[in-house]
């Protein structure tokens, strides 16, 4: 990447203070950018989705790891229970998507809780795992809440074998008119669900599997506390990377706890921070980092920088830190900060392998937590800072009073916030057809067909705030 007129700034850029720069090209089609990373995740999409608590759990992993990306589960979640999750997640089908699974004798009340966890908004209702038929929320509308689902359920399905083809489990829907198909095994026991859009979703996107062709997923944990132990029973679990994060990367227990990690002889890339310098990013791979978390302060749930004045815009940061790294052979995951496409893009461009996005998938199906309504009947889900007063409840639990007292008093990050879906984007799949489809294009833009291509390419200029105000397309004329 290089500047416009070849004059880097005096100051320091956020992802709004700049712009790409159309180059030549030879990409005919966005469609024949590969947007592969090169970080060892083995990840197809550049995404990754951030370890916070209210965001990343097993629906989440299992959904972006069907289209490519990779989940880091949080470190605040107990070893046995991630074992679990991961062991979950590695038996997902690569087409068809878990659905929710009812019994006849269950209640429409129990259906109308548990089907807005997926965004095909329906469950497929069981007898000695072969489905009898498909509830949705249409068949529960007006409808006693103590009913039974064998009563409401719709008995009229598209079944498919679950070694059909998309191409033909689309066909078959479009000829019905259904919203889903129900794919079944040989023997008639339930597999999955698959929409006209996941049908479509599966011809476009490639999964990220492992050498056994389990979907891959990354846990965290922490720099406190018996490090090596933990990490060791992580990578027993099967996790397909390795994350040791704390807030404040370059530090002395960070450094020790990558030398308790790298002596276990991972065969996993190992990822470290957050740092946001070149320094930073040396000593983390001097320790034995092979991926940098870059960031400090841009997330939408952080209050690091308004409560410490600590951190730095996160555009100087990748790039800085992304140079540094690629002279040592390593990488960077470029942390937070990104509210659009665009900054996706430009993370990119600035070197990063790939992107790490928290609140921004949190205001979706797949998140954790239940749907909640607002006043005017918005649908919305919670979300936290993992430094916040709500976070460090959780992670201290076992602590006695007096020490989460103590605690308590110098959190950071916020406890609760409102994340509305998008009525046009309510699930995650729809964010990722969204930032993939503008990461694409830019580098098509760029006449790159790679990301290695689109960080060489890239031809970056700073612009004003009136100049991003005049890229923001209107919704009403003027």
């Amino acid at each position: 990447m290089r500047f416009l007129h070849d004059a880097a700034p005096p100051h320091d850029l956020t992802y709004d203070d700049v712009f790409m720069v159309p180059r030549h090209s030879a990409v005919a089609s966005r469609y024949d950018v590969d947007l592969s990373t090169d970080d060892g995740t083995g990840a197809t999409l550049p995404l990754v989705v951030a370890n916070m608590t209210a965001i990343a759990g097993k629906r989440m992993a299992e959904t972006v790891a069907r289209r490519g990306a990779i989940t880091v589960i949080p470190q605040d979640i107990p070893i046995p229970v991630v074992a679990d999750v991961v062991s979950w997640v590695k038996a997902r089908h690569h087409v068809f998507d878990t659905p929710i699974e009812l019994v006849p004798t269950q209640t429409v009340a129990e259906a109308l809780s548990l089907i807005p966890k997926r965004t095909h908004r329906a469950a497929v209702v069981v007898e000695d795992g072969r489905p009898v038929g498909v509830v949705s929320e249409t068949d529960c509308f007006e409808v006693d809440r103590f009913a039974q689902v064998g009563q409401v359920m719709q008995r009229d399905m598209v079944l498919v074998e679950d070694s059909a083809e998309p191409r033909e489990v689309f066909d078959r829907l479009e000829e019905a008119k259904a919203p889903l198909a129900v794919a079944v095994r040989a023997d008639g026991r339930l597999t999955g669900v698959l929409t006209r859009l996941g049908a479509l979703r599966a011809t476009l996107y490639t999964p990220a599997v492992d050498a056994d062709g389990g979907l891959r997923i990354a846990a965290a944990v922490g720099v406190n506390g018996d490090v090596g132990t933990k990490a060791k029973a992580l990578l027993e679990a099967g996790v397909d990377c390795l994350v040791v994060d704390t807030a404040h990367g370059h530090q002395d227990r960070m450094l020790e706890a990558l030398r308790a990690v790298r002596a276990l002889a991972p065969d996993v890339p190992v990822a470290a921070g957050n740092v946001v310098d070149a320094d930073g990013t040396r000593a983390l791979i001097e320790a034995g980092a092979d991926i940098i978390k870059v960031g400090v302060g841009p997330g939408a749930m952080c209050t690091t920088r308004m409560m410490t004045g600590v951190g730095r815009p996160q555009f100087s940061a990748v790039l800085e830190c992304a140079a540094t790294a690629r002279e040592l052979g390593r990488h960077v995951w470029a942390d937070g900060g990104v509210r659009h496409p665009r900054d996706v893009a430009l993370a990119l461009a600035a070197g990063a392998s790939s992107v790490m996005i928290g609140s921004w998938f949190a205001g979706t199906h797949e998140s954790p937590g239940d749907l909640m309504h607002d006043a005017d009947g918005r649908a919305f889900k919670v979300s936290f800072g993992m430094a916040s007063a709500r976070a460090v409840a959780n992670r201290t639990s076992s602590e006695s009073a007096y020490d989460r007292a103590r605690k308590g008093l110098y959190e950071e990050g916020i406890s609760s916030s409102r994340m509305y879906l998008d009525p046009a984007r309510p699930g995650v799949e729809d964010l990722i057809d969204q930032i993939c489809s503008g990461v694409r294009s830019a580098c098509t833009y760029a006449g790159a067909a790679t990301l290695g291509e689109l960080h060489e390419r890239a031809v970056v200029g700073v612009q004003s705030a009136a100049g991003f105000h005049e890229g923001r397309p209107l919704s009403t004329s003027w």
